[in-house]
């Protein structure tokens, strides 16, 4: 039976398409990142759920990298909570603290946990692999903080979409060849595993789906410095040759992206090497959709089904100060 658009996913790309908004090529970088935020501003979910926030500083290969801390509405103040250090979309060039805000404010009170969201480097400014440092320094030191931070450093997983899926992906990787930190679970929204090579999704949905192939190359030409760049594992996870030993992932993939393919390569690729696995696809949703929540329903949904994929991997008693 051949999928369907959502209702809403379809009304929503036909409202995007009257806008007649140019490509992000013909916008420049900053006016790129300007509309991306207030896109998501525009379909986003339009009230803060609550939680209790402070934003911090990392210690970065490069300087300062700006995170913000987020404790469920209703945690105790000593409370020592599990942590998901999330990484946000936006093809390594777009995106930030605020783009993401609600995701994150989900999962922090349906996985009841800690969220610390990353804000790395961007591109073109700073070019592959500086977004993949970030990634890497910003979860050890959010372990090595895990004291004053009111963290459990024995159960932290990493999460991401898109191009943050990418750089969660590359993390657990790292940590597992590092002998640490160690990782209880990989949640990986529709993430990009490999630059190299084009799949059938790629084909079906270059254009009228939001991420369109036009995009997608542009991503990759701020974000890489060579085509090289694309054959390193830390662009191109899928091409990483050992993947045993890896956290259980979760990996959650939209039926009209042109990412899906390679994220269904990968949770198989996972599989193969003994990794547990489970991989769910909204048929009807295209990719970006988690941060769509007020135009498409499903978004809340699919904040649901990640912190339920969380939950079992960060729950232990409750740990008091």
């Amino acid at each position: 039976m051949k999928q369907k658009l959502d209702p809403q996913v379809a009304a929503l790309l036909e409202r995007m398409a009257r806008t007649g908004t140019p490509p992000y090529r013909q916008l420049g970088v900053d006016a790129a990142r300007e509309l991306y935020r207030m896109t998501r501003f525009t379909v986003g979910v339009p009230h803060k759920e609550p939680a209790q926030t402070e934003d911090l500083a990392a210690e970065g290969p490069a300087g300062a990298i700006p995170l913000r801390l987020y404790r469920p509405a209703k945690a105790g103040a000593d409370e020592v909570l599990p942590c998901v250090v999330y990484f946000h979309g936006g093809g390594w060039v777009l995106g930030d603290l605020s783009t993401h805000d609600e995701v994150c404010r989900g999962l922090t009170n349906l996985a009841h946990c800690a969220v610390v969201a990353v804000d790395y480097r961007l591109a073109p400014e700073h070019k592959f692999p500086a977004a993949v440092e970030d990634a890497i320094a910003a979860t050890q030191w959010i372990v090595e903080a895990a004291g004053r931070l009111r963290i459990d450093a024995s159960r932290v997983a990493v999460a991401g979409d898109s191009a943050g899926g990418t750089l969660a992906t590359v993390t657990a990787i790292a940590a597992r060849d590092a002998g640490g930190p160690p990782l209880v679970m990989q949640a990986l929204i529709y993430p990009s595993t490999d630059m190299t090579e084009g799949t059938e999704s790629h084909e079906l949905y270059a254009e009228g789906y939001g991420l369109t192939r036009e995009n997608i190359l542009w991503f990759r030409e701020h974000y890489l410095s060579c085509e090289a760049d694309a054959c390193d594992w830390r662009a191109s996870p899928l091409l990483t040759r050992d993947l045993s030993g890896l956290p259980p992932a979760y990996i959650l993939t939209a039926g009209f992206d042109p990412l899906r393919d390679e994220a269904w390569q990968y949770a198989q690729r996972l599989q193969e090497a003994g990794v547990r696995v489970t991989y769910e696809c909204f048929e009807g949703m295209i990719h970006g959709f988690i941060i769509m929540g007020g135009a498409i329903a499903a978004a809340r949904h699919a904040i649901y089904r990640v912190a339920q994929a969380l939950r079992p991997a960060l729950s232990t008693a409750p740990v008091r100060l």
